[in-house]
């Protein structure tokens, strides 16, 4: 398979496979009773004239494309993020990005006084944390495999500080380089 090289297209796709996994994960959490509100209702009531319109079946699926629209623009974020700093430790990264990008997100959407539909309870609120995290594991992961090494060739941003050890992107080039030999 050919890698991604476009930066904007890496990160509209990883994004959006990431922002399906949260929708999915969202909806699981609300279909056992671990949350009362859909995220999809709470991102549609930002837009919608009531909570009924928020809660209808077409409040769900426009609430489902802004989240998916969002999930997107934080999958590009994404790419800049890891083609800047590296791919090493992936895991981490992920989650401090989707935990963090779900947060500000969820802040944003539940502080606008217009929105019509706000998660007040606290397990609405950890099941968003849980989809967030997924969504920031799954677009790390997905940016990181689908993306030509080429992008993360960036030059560091401290390159007057000589690095003590080799990154992992060096290291990596090492191995390469050995193999080649």
């Amino acid at each position: 398979m050919e890698k991604i090289k476009d930066r904007q297209y890496l990160g509209g796709i990883a994004g959006l496979a990431g922002g399906l996994c949260m929708v999915i994960i969202d909806r699981i959490s609300y279909a056992m009773g671990l949350s009362k509100r859909l995220y999809a209702e709470t991102s549609a009531g930002v837009w919608v004239g009531s909570k009924r319109q928020a809660k209808s079946k077409s409040g769900h699926i426009f609430g489902t494309i802004m989240t998916l629209a969002l999930s997107m623009m934080g999958g590009a974020v994404k790419v800049n993020i890891l083609t800047k700093y590296g791919r090493d430790k992936i895991l981490p990264k992920g989650l401090m990005f989707g935990i963090s990008f779900g947060a500000i997100i969820t802040g944003l959407t539940s502080g606008f006084a217009m929105n019509k539909v706000k998660p007040k309870d606290a397990n609405s609120n950890l099941s968003y944390v849980a989809a967030s995290a997924i969504y920031g594991l799954v677009t790390a992961l997905l940016i990181s495999k689908l993306g030509d090494d080429s992008l993360f060739d960036a030059q560091p941003q401290n390159d007057y500080i000589k690095p003590t050890i080799p990154t992992g992107e060096e290291k990596k080039q090492n191995v390469i380089g050995q193999v080649a030999k």
